[in-house]
């Protein structure tokens, strides 16, 4: 441990400082009280354009993606780069959504897409099904935020649990008093770290390693020495419908999760959001730099650290700053991995949270809760949710946890017809609707069970490349199963409701309108929302 000693104290002191401004926040544009949800898990719906786009970019690109995006690069090549694709897709498809959301969400309260689908369809048992599933979808997401907190510990010959329990610990208190205001005053910080750190390494990595042509020369010559289907700096016929399926269903995916609606529902008025919408691409190109390290990491010879006998390829970058930069600028690296999973994790957390209480406990335990029994309760189960986030770095192996990541975004995909979908129509039946979801779900686990790995070994549930030869056709190409699953959930959808209107089922009543779907921030129907700062 003495050999990281400057590491350590650096990356102590940024991760107590932000955690100092986790508490803080609470203070910061302080409302007359934290006792709801609207103030509590939604910030007051006051942020501004600069605020909204810390906050959604500290939300979507987390540490996970700090260190998981170039070890995949490093390992796999060409693949990994389908992050490029999907996060850049991502923006317009919230455009088009998220933006109505927003105005209907405000129009009637709601404070996750669970109540929208409530009211929409009239349907409780649909709306259950959404926030389970957007519960269950998020859990694994805030435990992968530990993965990027472990490497970098890792790094610094810190070894054991305890101290992701102590982080944990620290970020549970602050989330707890202060709300979504903590993860949104520390993404200000989060954010500047890591562009700090991305262009340093841009910058000087390549320049002592003798320039870009060597890095992608020394990429090339490792893959062509180690051949594997898919493998390379390039495409190739196996794995390009896998990679051009894969950047869509994540970011059909992305936007769905519920940790996405809480960054866009604290906006202050829909110009806030349109503007952030434009610009967050941005991110992609910072995204893009981030992925190079992989290749950078190749060039130098990196090594991952290796627990247990088996090498922890997230260790990959950690293990790359150590190796070419200075004690000091590594700790503040590391600061930013670790800061970095402060952020999404909070909000993940609020999220999911806030789903239980809005549409389990409210709707089936206490009808009549009041804004401040709503805030006590998402409290503590936004409490709850990062002890289970622990418990699966804990006791599950890591790698595990990681394919649960991919898991997560073929289930919350199920979510799709009723909450993008319904944002725009009406046309399927809420009975067809918990059929397609049912289909869908069955669907998705089953073609989940039956990929494998065999450099890993593991038969089943260890990735979310669904081979096409499993279905009987001679070829070795791989498809995202979260998009099968989806066809046939919809598929399913539009023949239920095509039959049980032939049987005269009744529809549920649609609390919304037409012109709720556009309402602004001006509009006298959202004049009972306290929406000053």
């Amino acid at each position: 441990m003495s050999a990281h000693l400057t590491e350590i104290i650096v990356f102590v002191t940024l991760f107590l400082g932000v955690s100092g401004m986790g508490f803080v926040a609470a203070r910061w544009r302080r409302p007359h009280s934290l006792a709801s949800l609207d103030e509590w898990g939604l910030g007051g719906r006051s942020f501004g354009s600069w605020i909204t786009w810390f906050l959604i970019g500290g939300d979507l690109y987390t540490a996970y993606t700090f260190v998981a995006v170039p070890a995949l690069l490093w390992g796999a090549g060409a693949t990994g780069f389908f992050a490029m694709p999907y996060t850049v897709i991502t923006y317009p498809l919230v455009f088009l959504v998220l933006i109505r959301l927003w105005s209907v969400s405000h129009v009637h309260g709601f404070v996750t897409p669970a109540d929208f689908v409530r009211a929409r369809f009239g349907s409780p048992t649909l709306a259950l099904l959404v926030a389970i599933t957007g519960i269950v979808a998020t859990m694994p997401y805030i435990a992968l935020q530990l993965v990027g907190i472990e490497a970098v510990l890792k790094s610094m010959g810190v070894s054991g649990h305890l101290p992701i329990v102590i982080a944990f610990a620290i970020l549970a208190a602050y989330t707890y008093q202060s709300g979504l205001r903590a993860p949104a005053l520390i993404a200000f910080v989060k954010d500047s770290l890591i562009y700090i750190v991305i262009l340093a390494a841009v910058i000087v990595i390549p320049w002592k390693l003798g320039g870009w042509g060597t890095i992608f020369d020394a990429a090339e010559a490792k893959f062509a020495a180690t051949p594997a289907p898919g493998d390379g700096t390039l495409l190739n016929a196996n794995n390009q419908v896998q990679y051009v399926t894969l950047a869509l269903g994540s970011a059909l995916a992305l936007f769905l999760y519920p940790h996405s609606v809480t960054g866009v529902l604290a906006s202050r008025n829909r110009d806030v959001i349109k503007r952030n919408m434009s610009a967050l691409p941005l991110y992609s190109l910072l995204l893009g730099l981030i992925a190079l390290l992989g290749y950078m990491a190749i060039a130098a010879g990196v090594k991952p650290i290796t627990t247990a006998g088996k090498p922890d390829n997230n260790t990959i970058v950690p293990q790359l700053f150590d190796q070419v930069f200075p004690d000091w600028f590594t700790g503040v690296a590391y600061a930013a991995i670790g800061i970095g999973a402060l952020v999404p994790a909070a909000i993940m957390s609020i999220a999911a949270a806030n789903l239980f209480t809005r549409n389990i406990y409210r709707e089936y335990v206490k009808p009549d809760a009041s804004d401040a029994d709503e805030a006590r309760v998402s409290k503590i189960t936004s409490l709850l949710v990062k002890i289970g986030a622990v418990l699966f770095i804990v006791f599950l192996d890591t790698g595990f946890s990681i394919d649960l990541q991919l898991i997560g975004g073929v289930i919350i995909l199920q979510t799709f017809p009723a909450v993008a979908l319904g944002l725009y129509t009406r046309w399927f039946h809420r009975s067809g609707l918990i059929a397609g979801w049912i289909a869908g779900m069955s669907t998705g686990v089953l073609l989940l069970y039956n990929i494998g790995n065999p450099a890993t070994g593991k038969l089943h549930f260890a990735g979310s490349a669904f081979p096409l030869a499993n279905l009987g056709l001679d070829t070795k190409v791989t498809v995202y199963a979260g998009l099968l699953a989806l066809a046939v959930n919809l598929l399913v959808a539009a023949l239920g409701t095509i039959i049980v209107r032939a049987a005269g089922v009744a529809e549920g009543d649609d609390a919304t309108r037409p012109d709720h779907y556009v309402a602004d921030e001006s509009d006298p129907r959202i004049k009972d929302l306290d929406l000053t700062p």
